[in-house]
């Protein structure tokens, strides 16, 4: 997962709202989101590399999900950091202390999750834990909230969005999450990887032949307790491959 919108309690109907893109390699084989016979149930797609997913929701209607923070120095050996979605979704020992703790297993990661009618976001690097404030916010590939150029650009996107809007519309909020536009290389974020790099990185939806936006999902929570993810995914060429809807009440 690159990078996740989020809207909490910023909708009289709609308590969450979030927006997120997952960017990968074109060839990581990946099973498109689906029903896992796990206890809880989850809906979530799946990496069929090591087998996690990125993001997804339970059938209690909890939602997790995970952003790399960017690293020049990444482990070799450790566990996948995808299955802490999984994790997160169906064990009830995953809290801010067993993350603090186990964190050091995995490459440096942001872990947004629900615990106890709260949703966090556990940063690795720090070994810190933030609830989020009724408000909007971005997850990318750093802290909670960074002002890079992206994520305050569909942070203000969907906050926009919401506030002139009266019931959520997918396709509005999955037309904030395709867009391609980059900044200017003065105002690019200075995370030790190549200039080249940073401005593919840049826009909120990447698209390029090998390595980009596979997938758009959007979560919306209504008051009622009922929960709606829906997923888009996308090839190479940025291509709608298929799109899926569930709900779990």
């Amino acid at each position: 997962m690159c990078i996740l919108f989020i809207a909490v309690e910023a909708h009289p109907d709609y308590p969450l709202i979030i927006c997120a893109n997952r960017d990968e390699f074109h060839h990581r084989a990946t099973e498109p989101a689906y029903r896992w016979p796990t206890h809880p149930a989850i809906i979530a797609g799946q990496d069929k590399q090591a087998g996690g997913t990125w993001l997804g929701i339970n059938e209690q209607g909890q939602f997790a999900g995970i952003t790399n923070i960017r690293s020049i120095e990444l482990q070799n050996g450790v566990r996948s950091r995808g299955e802490l979605v999984v994790d997160a979704l169906t064990k009830q020992h995953v809290n801010s202390q067993w993350l603090a703790e186990h964190s050091v297993n995995y490459n440096p990661f942001n872990l947004v999750f629900e615990h106890h009618n709260q949703l966090l976001c556990f940063n690795s690097k720090t070994s810190t834990t933030t609830k989020l404030e009724p408000g909007f916010h971005a997850v990318s590939n750093g802290a909670l909230d960074d002002i890079w150029p992206k994520m305050a650009k569909g942070q203000q996107q969907l906050q926009t969005y919401i506030k002139q809007m009266q019931t959520p519309c997918i396709d509005q909020l999955l037309a904030i999450m395709r867009d391609t536009s980059q900044p200017k290389d003065q105002d690019l974020p200075q995370t030790g990887i190549s200039l080249e790099w940073e401005r593919l990185l840049s826009a909120i939806f990447i698209q390029h032949e090998e390595y980009g936006t596979r997938s758009t999902s959007i979560v919306l929570k209504h008051k009622s307790g009922n929960v709606q993810l829906t997923e888009v995914r996308y090839d190479g060429k940025a291509r709608n491959l298929g799109t899926q809807h569930f709900s779990i009440n």
